[in-house]
């Protein structure tokens, strides 16, 4: 018999050698599935987050551009022939 080894023991007799543990780990899978949801639903909060940004940057409307110069001097003179001549 090996110093140092394990037995099961009946009486004075050494029956039949001790058998280690068998250890499933299951606590072990079960923490590492519920860290990765964790660490999947705030990644997705993120993202969705990030996106509903962007969306609302897209949503506004550009101002529209300046009249042209062209544009301003026609629209001078048509409100200066608009108006009656005595009001001048």
């Amino acid at each position: 018999m090996n110093v140092g080894s394990a037995a099961v023991m009946d009486g004075d007799a050494v029956s039949t050698t001790a058998v280690s543990e068998v250890a499933i780990s299951y606590g072990v899978f079960i923490n590492t599935i519920i860290t990765f949801i964790i660490v999947a639903f705030a990644i997705f909060m993120v993202v969705k987050a990030y996106n509903n940004m962007k969306k609302k940057e897209e949503e506004k409307p550009a101002p529209p551009p300046a009249p042209s110069n062209e544009v301003e001097l026609l629209t001078e003179i048509r409100d200066q022939l608009i108006t009656p001549l005595f009001f001048n």
